[in-house]
C-alpha cells in the first residue's frame, strides 16, 4: 500500500507530465526523492527537440550519478507518471537507484495508443522488472488511470 507521502510525490510526477503536454511535448513527468523524503530533482520529458533520449527518468539517472552516493542513490525513490522505457530502466539500474513507484504501465500505454490509432513504438515495452531485477517496482496506481490516459489521448490528439 502506498503512504500519504507516495501519493503526493506520485502526484507531483503526474503534474510535471501535465506541464511537458503543456510545452507541447510527450506526458512524461519524474521526481526524485531522497530517502529523508526531499525532492531532490524533478523534470518532465524534453524530446520535442529532437533528442528522443531527454526522458525525466534518464535525467533523474545522471544527475543522481553526478551528486548522490552510492548509499544515497540506493535509499532514494523514483516517482513517474508511467513505467520506466528500457532505457530509463536501465539508467536506473546502472547508477543504482532504490525503489520505483509509477502511476501507469508501459502495457497500459500501449493498449491507450493502440485505442487512438497510433503507430507502435519504435522501442518495445518492456516492464522495467525485466531490465533491472534487484529494485522494488510499484506501480500501476489506479487512482491516476484516467488522467494519464487524458494527457496521452491529448497528446496523441495533437500530433495527428
Amino acid at each position: 500500500m502506498l503512504s500519504n507521502d507516495d501519493m503526493k510525490f506520485l502526484k507531483r510526477a503526474v503534474h510535471l507530465a501535465k506541464i511537458a503536454l503543456d510545452k507541447d511535448d510527450e506526458p512524461f513527468g519524474s521526481v526524485l526523492v531522497s530517502g529523508d523524503g526531499k525532492i531532490l530533482f524533478e523534470g518532465h520529458n524534453e524530446v520535442g527537440g529532437g533528442d528522443h533520449t531527454r526522458h525525466p527518468e534518464f535525467e533523474i539517472a545522471k544527475w543522481a550519478a553526478n551528486n548522490l552516493t552510492e548509499e544515497e542513490r540506493k535509499k532514494a525513490v523514483v516517482y513517474t507518471s508511467n513505467e520506466h522505457c528500457p532505457m530509463c530502466s536501465a539508467a536506473h539500474g546502472w547508477v543504482g537507484l532504490g525503489k520505483i513507484v509509477y502511476a501507469a504501465s508501459s502495457k497500459q500505454l500501449s493498449e491507450w495508443m493502440k485505442e487512438f490509432g497510433a503507430n507502435p513504438s519504435r522501442v518495445n515495452p518492456i516492464p522495467i522488472n525485466e531490465v533491472i531485477n534487484d529494485t522494488l517496482v510499484i506501480g500501476p496506481v489506479k487512482e491516476f488511470e484516467k488522467e494519464i490516459k487524458e494527457l496521452h489521448r491529448l497528446n496523441y490528439k495533437k500530433t495527428s
